[in-house]
């Protein structure tokens, strides 16, 4: 009778192993992140060479201050918005790992990059299409692909060894959780094959100095699929967020090495692939009439961009009786909460009324720099009066009703002159920020300290 085979527990969250299942992880302390898996065996093949990439003599200890501060070699991708977030360009040696949701554009910004890099000597290794699925993608993007070599394969045995032979500057690996070793028994896609897998070809990408760049599955709960321990393997994190069905994708830096991870870049889908969008607050604010009730411009910061973005309200009696709440691309809970300042420090009636909130564009806003914006056009809605579209909000609303001041406001005034608008309304602790503003600007800066003070100055 065969032996029945060993098998361990791995947490998803951080790849620590387990001889059974346990409720909670007793390394990370989360719960039900338990999964099991076919335990490793060492392998005397030569796919253990992935173990072993870097030679243990070639690293010896030296003086901090003899070590060579001379800033990493940098080379452009061809695509300005992902140069600018990961921080000036690529990084030789270096491992950039994208996420996102299926549909959102993760393959196509992997291709369209030596695509439109046409000198930039690039190896695409694809575990999802084949060769001419690739190439029907490529027809459709456009772009020049004389320096493009593309692999369909999943070994990743073979993938490094393809990648010595060609020597290419760039690595592109679509996905990481599709790509086995031969050196373990488990399944692609599993907590130990995605981390072995990604860290052999970490240590080829800094014995080679070629840069490499993984795309990442992510879970139903947004979160990159693997174990935790994926994301502190690689260099560069970056996130597409924004809803499939819409035309707007942003791609947010989580972990960055070698630059900020303040900054974003924004994209717009179309039939041609991912296009640039160098000035979003034109595209995020929708034209509409001038003469709407319920709409609201709210200058908000995502790390150190700002973006103006059209917020939208509808407020009206409820139909049957249990009034709803609804928000889109915003938190439910704070509508609730600035729902509930509104009832119990403005007195306003908006307890038997339905509530709608919508961010233009497909886009989720977590800034709270737009409470003042959704306060405005919630009484927009309700009292049927439109603001002027020349008008916009950058401040936090408090639960004692007062406006609170935002940071960067001077950032935030700066952008909405530029665009065109003739009034802010900010806090009136921003005064000394919103004072050395009117010296140099054009725009009307207006303080207010609590809603009702807002209320006088927009209706009256």
């Amino acid at each position: 009778m065969a032996a029945k085979p060993k098998s361990l527990w791995y947490c998803t969250s951080c790849g620590a192993e387990a001889p059974k299942w346990m409720g909670r992880c007793p390394a990370c302390g989360e719960w039900n992140t338990m999964v099991e898996a076919p335990a490793e065996k060492a392998s005397k093949s030569p796919a253990g060479r992935t173990r072993g990439l870097l030679a243990a003599e070639a690293a010896r200890p030296q003086r901090l201050d003899e070590v060579s501060g001379a800033e990493e070699l940098r080379f452009r991708l061809g695509n300005g918005e992902l140069d600018r977030i990961l921080g000036g360009g690529m990084v030789e040696g270096s491992m950039v790992l994208i996420g996102g949701e299926p549909g959102i554009g993760k393959s196509t910004l992997s291709l369209q990059i030596p695509l439109q890099c046409g000198g930039l000597s690039t190896l695409y290794v694809s575990g999802e299409e084949s060769l001419k699925q690739i190439k029907l993608r490529a027809q459709r993007l456009g772009g020049n692909a004389e320096n493009c070599l593309v692999l369909s394969e999943t070994l990743l045995e073979n993938i490094i060894e393809r990648a010595r032979e060609v020597n290419p500057r760039l690595l592109i690996v679509d996905s990481i959780q599709t790509i086995y070793s031969e050196a373990l028994e488990s399944s692609a896609g599993s907590v130990s094959q995605v981390r072995e897998c990604a860290a052999a070809l970490l240590r080829f990408a800094k014995e080679t100095a070629t840069a490499v760049i993984l795309i990442g599955h992510i879970t139903k709960d947004g979160t990159i699929a693997g174990p935790k321990v994926l994301e502190h393997i690689v260099d560069v994190v970056l996130q597409f967020e924004g809803d499939t069905k819409g035309a707007y994708r942003i791609l947010r830096s989580i972990k960055n090495r070698f630059g900020s991870t303040d900054e974003l870049a924004v994209y717009e889908m179309t039939s041609a692939g991912l296009r640039e969008v160098s000035n979003p607050s034109e595209l995020l604010i929708p034209m509409h009439q001038e003469d709407l009730s319920g709409v609201a411009i709210g200058a908000m910061m995502d790390g150190t961009r700002p973006f103006l973005i059209e917020l939208q309200a509808l407020v009206s009696t409820a139909a049957y009786g249990t009034p709803q709440r609804s928000a889109t691309g915003f938190d439910g809970r704070r509508l609730n909460m600035l729902l509930a300042v509104l009832e119990k420090r403005a007195g306003f009636k908006l307890a038997a009324k339905d509530v709608f909130l919508n961010i233009a564009g497909g886009l989720r806003v977590s800034d709270p720099s737009c409470d003042l914006a959704i306060v405005a056009a919630i009484l927009s809605s309700n009292f049927d009066l439109y603001i002027s579209p020349k008008t916009c909000f950058a401040a936090e609303v408090g639960l004692s009703g007062e406006i609170r001041p935002v940071p960067q406001v001077e950032r935030r005034i700066a952008e909405a002159e530029k665009l065109g608008f003739t009034k802010i309304y900010v806090s009136s602790f921003n005064k000394d920020a919103a004072l050395a503003r009117k010296k140099n600007g054009h725009i009307e800066i207006v303080t207010v300290s609590d809603i009702a003070a807002l209320c006088r100055q927009l209706f009256q």
